[in-house]
């Protein structure tokens, strides 16, 4: 778990982003073992990225969190890295009830939250977005609707000097 913190957290450096998020999984391991299921599909050929890694496992714990609240206790998670290109993608999926249609706009948004009070803070999506966007020059979309929601972060790969 010490990886997780990443304590130079200052300085970019290579991540595994499968370690990242299976550390992750690990702090929610007393919320996910009563129901719900973790389906991991890891691309075994993704490299390493440049990243500010405990800025990416506040990403992969926010995302997380929420796909887990979706669900309320029960259902699947579902984890995929890709290859692709010149990117690493990640999907974090659910099988929760889904993000209704006219809050879609809206969740990405400072202090929007749909927890009740005390729950959320509204701040998590709006973290999320900043980091893979701002910090990492990735993108970051979703898709959802009843029983599926799917969240999408591309990451820049970069090529190690001499390959």
């Amino acid at each position: 778990m010490k990886s997780y913190s990443y304590l130079d957290q200052g300085v970019q450096q290579e991540v595994n982003i499968h370690q990242g998020l299976e550390d992750t999984l690990r702090l929610f391991a007393h919320q996910l073992k009563c129901g719900i299921q973790v389906q991991r599909n890891y691309d075994q050929q993704l490299p390493k990225i440049l990243a500010y890694g405990s800025e990416l496992n506040q990403v992969w714990t926010n995302l997380i969190d929420n796909a887990i609240d979706a669900m309320e206790g029960k259902g699947l998670l579902e984890i995929t890295t890709q290859h692709c290109d010149h990117f690493a993608h990640i999907d974090i999926i659910d099988s929760g009830s889904g993000i209704p249609p006219e809050i879609k706009t809206r969740i990405f948004e400072p202090f929007f939250t749909t927890k009740s009070v005390g729950r959320g803070s509204g701040l998590g999506l709006e973290t999320v977005r900043r980091i893979v966007e701002n910090r990492h020059h990735g993108t970051l979309s979703f898709e959802s609707q009843p029983g599926r929601t799917c969240f999408t972060i591309c990451l820049p790969l970069t090529e190690k000097i001499g390959d």
